[in-house]
């Protein structure tokens, strides 16, 4: 029964934070009780008639959440063991080995060691199979399983029993230190003095990093521009994203503003510091996971004209959370207010505030977009994310490509590649050469990678409709004829799109060597969005003209 007492103070704790401050505090109050009311007895007649022992703590953890994803996806309960994880989210660090890691078949497998943490150190390789920690078997467990047993106190020594490809399982003895993932995972000197910073995430120290890697390309040559890279970076925190727009903005310039239920936390974050540079050409590249501080970055810069955005519509994620400690070091995560960029529109793309009569929520609908103006009265929209100047089509990949990129076959021929070659040459000259391409084919030849072509999806659509209907019989000649036609053969298909395979393959490949840093840098030079921003920072007219609003540059379509 103290259990039970713990987590009704829990919840307790959680409802009283939560309920409405001013307006209706009286009603709330009364439903609040009522309803605790409610919860206390019926988990106590749980607990006194169930057919067989119940876990109250676990059962009121399930009601918490339930209770939670009601609202938004974003307002979620911190338990103590999770603690690691929101300390990661907010810090970049943790207590753990330094490492990826995903499920593939029975077991977990390292995906990618960080460079220079203890599981690279250890020699751990990307593809080692994890069977045993501290000599207990993973066998059939979740990789977030598995990750709560690798993170934790530093300091702690791990025995981790490993399978690594035709070699016999073996001990690797890992100690546990403070892992601190670094805001930027690479920066550097393109060609004609262009330079480039790489920006994974919005944890402490996020400005500063971005501060330190411009000041450091600047003093290397005069640089003709700079390429912020954000795509992927789903945010992190809001000082943080302020701090790094403040490199290239004026001091005391609004950056973003916040706006909820409660007026007196409504508040408007603009530059504290002098910047850096003002007047450097600037380039921003987003997508569609560019989310939350990633979208303030961006639309800061495309608002106030201070520089140009290239990619795909960003997520539009417009909300605000703060995080509340509860009682026994738990913690919750609560959306308290929306996201408002300098021109006024917010960046938000989904209403979950308001559901429609299937219980659903909804995008922001096109009748209630509205029209803002940029610093040089450009027109922008709100409606959710950040429409970039230059829309380009995002990176498409073939049905082969996907299917061995699912099946981890070419992160198991990567893995096989690294164990028979010792080194390669560095990331910006290594390519996929046709010799490595037909060793590819060779290593497929006995694996499963069967799929379906969109033509051959299409098709069995056609036959399940026609047969609903009763005419499929009148048209199955038909049918077969076309069937063998489309009919794919995947030997053919390897060569037909073998350019893109060798493009994703020489990623793979590098990073057994070079880890992320290569992974980034060998990228560069096929990356067609970077292209676009080289392109324009050069073109020194043709940047100024977007800015100024007199040339609009034709818009890829980015929808699928």
């Amino acid at each position: 029964m103290k259990y039970i007492r713990l987590s009704l103070l829990t919840l307790l704790t959680f409802f009283l934070i939560t309920a409405t401050p001013v307006f209706g505090q009286s009603q709330n109050n009364f439903e609040i009780s009522k309803n605790l009311d409610i919860f206390t007895t019926l988990l106590k007649e749980l607990d006194r008639n169930y057919a067989d022992q119940i876990k109250p703590g676990e059962l009121t953890e399930t009601a918490i959440k339930a209770m939670l994803e009601s609202l938004d996806p974003f307002t979620v309960y911190i338990p103590e063991s999770n603690a690691e994880d929101y300390k990661l989210m907010t810090t970049g660090q943790y207590g753990g080995i330094g490492a990826l890691i995903h499920k593939q078949g029975d077991y977990v497998v390292i995906t990618e060691p960080y460079e220079g943490f203890p599981a690279q150190k250890s020699g751990l390789k990307a593809g080692d199979k994890i069977l045993e920690i501290n000599g207990k078997s993973m066998k059939d467990r979740r990789s977030d399983e598995v990750s709560e047993i690798l993170k934790g106190q530093p300091g702690v020594e791990l025995t981790l029993l490993i399978e690594r490809a035709g070699q016999k399982p073996m001990q690797v003895k890992v100690v546990r230190e403070e892992i601190k993932i670094p805001n930027i995972p690479y920066y550097g000197m393109l060609y004609n003095n262009i330079g480039y910073i790489k920006l994974s995430n919005f944890t402490q120290q996020a400005g500063n990093e971005v501060k330190k890697a411009f000041l450091d390309l600047k003093g290397k040559d005069e640089l003709n521009g700079i390429i912020l890279d954000l795509r992927g970076n789903g945010g992190g925190l809001l000082n943080e994203a302020v701090n790094v727009a403040n490199i290239f903005m004026d001091q005391n310039q609004l950056i973003v503003s916040t706006k909820g239920k409660i007026a007196s936390r409504n508040q408007d974050h603009s530059t504290r510091f002098t910047p850096v540079d003002t007047k450097i050409p600037l380039a921003v590249l987003v997508d569609r996971n560019s989310a939350s501080a990633s979208e303030i970055v961006a639309g800061a810069v495309q608002d106030l004209d201070r520089g140009v955005v290239i990619g795909q519509r960003t997520f539009g994620k417009g909300l605000v959370q703060n995080v509340i400690p509860l009682s026994y070091n738990s913690q919750v995560k609560i959306t308290v207010a929306k996201y408002y960029i300098p021109s006024g529109r917010c960046i938000q793309s989904i209403d979950y505030f308001h559901k429609d009569d299937n219980g659903n929520y909804d995008k922001i609908p096109d009748s209630l977009i509205s029209e803002f103006k940029t610093k040089n009265g450009r027109a922008v929209y709100d409606g959710g994310g950040i429409q970039p100047d230059i829309s380009m089509k995002p990176m498409r990949v073939s049905k082969i490509t996907q299917t061995l990129i699912m099946k981890y076959l070419l992160f198991d021929f990567a893995n096989d590649f690294a164990l028979r070659y010792d080194n390669i040459s560095s990331p910006e000259k290594f390519q996929v050469t046709d010799e490595i391409f037909q060793e590819l084919v060779e290593f497929l030849k006995d694996k499963d990678y069967d799929y379906q072509t969109g033509s051959e999806e299409a098709l069995e659509k056609l036959k399940a409709n026609a047969i609903k209907e009763n005419y499929f019989e009148s048209i199955s000649e038909e049918y077969e004829a076309l069937k063998t036609k489309i009919l794919h053969d995947k030997q053919e298909d390897l060569l037909t799109y073998r350019d893109e395979v060798k493009l994703i393959l020489k990623d793979e490949i590098v990073a057994r060597y070079y880890y992320q840093k290569g992974r980034i840098i060998t990228s560069l030079k096929d990356d067609p969005e970077i292209a676009k921003a080289m392109e324009l920072l050069e073109r020194n007219d043709s940047y100024l003209a977007i800015l100024d609003g007199k040339f609009k540059p034709e818009k890829a379509l980015d929808e699928d």
